[in-house]
């Protein structure tokens, strides 16, 4: 994790300069000391990042998250709109930035594993055999690239598909 710390350190300015903001998710109070400071430091020095926004999962699950932001304090209100802000409040994540729109998986697995369950109701996911630490720029490049030319419907079908209750019955 002190390798964390440093990375997070070393690409501060990079991601800044590049107009990126990172933001981590997860149990900090589990983290050292040393990585959360790099982490909240690298937090504000990106948090005017509009070009892409990276959230990095750290001890994270979404379990816990749904559980944490289901506790409704008596009286309070229960819509998708109150449970996304309580959800984001769960693990510091401001409520504009819940949903997901690219989902990358790495290191050849194809499951969520208990990530963002509710924020990626409607991601696009990528998997990739490549593990993290060698996961580049070539394939972040290759994953927007895909991304941009995916269909995204959001639930909807697409533009001349049949409705199931339109099909004929063989």
């Amino acid at each position: 994790m002190e390798l964390f710390g440093v990375f997070l350190a070393a690409e501060r300015e990079r991601l800044s300069t590049a107009d990126v903001r990172l933001s981590l998710i997860g149990r900090r109070d589990r983290l050292p000391a040393g990585v959360r400071e790099a982490a909240a430091e690298t937090e504000v020095a990106t948090a005017h990042g509009a070009r892409l926004h990276v959230r990095l999962a750290i001890d994270y699950s979404s379990r816990d998250a749904i559980v944490l932001a289901a506790q409704t304090p008596p009286g309070g209100e229960v819509s998708r709109a109150s449970f996304e802000r309580r959800l984001g409040a769960a693990y510091g994540v401001d409520a504009e930035a819940t949903s997901v729109d690219l989902l990358i998986r790495t290191g050849g697995e194809q499951r969520l594993s208990d990530f963002l369950l509710w924020e990626s109701a409607y991601a696009e996911l990528r998997f990739t055999a490549r593990l993290w630490p060698d996961f580049g720029g070539t394939d972040l490049a290759a994953a927007v690239r895909d991304f941009r030319n995916r269909d995204r419907r959001f639930g909807a079908l697409s533009v001349g598909a049949a409705h199931p209750s339109q099909e004929v019955a063989r």
